[in-house]
């Protein structure tokens, strides 16, 4: 009696914490990897959110769960997620070349918005991860530390540098339309979802 009442608790937190992150974590896939693996990465951080439930930080005992408590942690499992596919895929690239020399590398679906991606794609991937978050996912340097594992006064000079690079190489391209506004909206022309500002220098 006691061991069912345990994991009704258990679903119930579970299905709290899907309530508000699934949606997140699906657009922060989206801006991040093909289009036809989005559902299979978000698929696999469901369940590594679920085997590790109790770990998740600020998700409580009640059925209202504050986005801005485990949102941070879980874009931190959902990168974990898209880096082991990327790996994958690289490996899988390996061998394909291989086999078959002739094989081009896959498309990164964001042809539409290859200014914009090219222009992100010169930042390292850290300094890309920090100003993504930022940006498109609108969270504060505390929150994206926590989401990195970066310290909040490392995020802040990350976010500081990365912006003044971005916006001289916005500058320099030949696009006159594309700024920083235009890394705000992101890959679908979607401003962010956030009701706060977003912090940092």
């Amino acid at each position: 009696m006691l061991g069912q009442e345990l994991a009704r608790g258990r679903e119930a937190r579970f299905e709290a914490l899907m309530r508000v992150v699934v949606e997140p974590l699906h657009r922060y896939l989206l801006r991040r990897a093909d289009a036809d693996a989005v559902e299979d990465i978000l698929a696999e951080t469901m369940l590594v959110l679920w085997r590790r439930l109790e770990d998740v930080p600020g998700l409580g005992v009640g059925p209202e769960t504050d986005p801005d408590d485990v949102l941070p942690w879980c874009y931190g499992v959902a990168r974990g997620c898209l880096a082991n596919t990327r790996r994958a895929e690289r490996r899988r690239l390996r061998l394909v070349e291989r086999l078959a020399r002739t094989a081009p590398p896959a498309e990164s679906g964001e042809a539409e918005h290859a200014e914009l991606h090219a222009v992100l794609g010169t930042l390292g991937s850290m300094d890309r991860e920090v100003v993504l978050l930022w940006a498109w996912e609108g969270l504060t340097p505390r929150a994206i530390a926590d989401a990195t594992g970066l310290t909040p006064n490392a995020v802040s000079i990350r976010l500081h540098r990365t912006k003044k690079k971005l916006a001289a190489l916005l500058d320099e391209r030949t696009a006159p339309t594309l700024d920083m506004a235009q890394v705000k909206e992101g890959p679908t022309g979607e401003q962010r979802r956030t009701t706060r500002p977003a912090e940092g220098h």
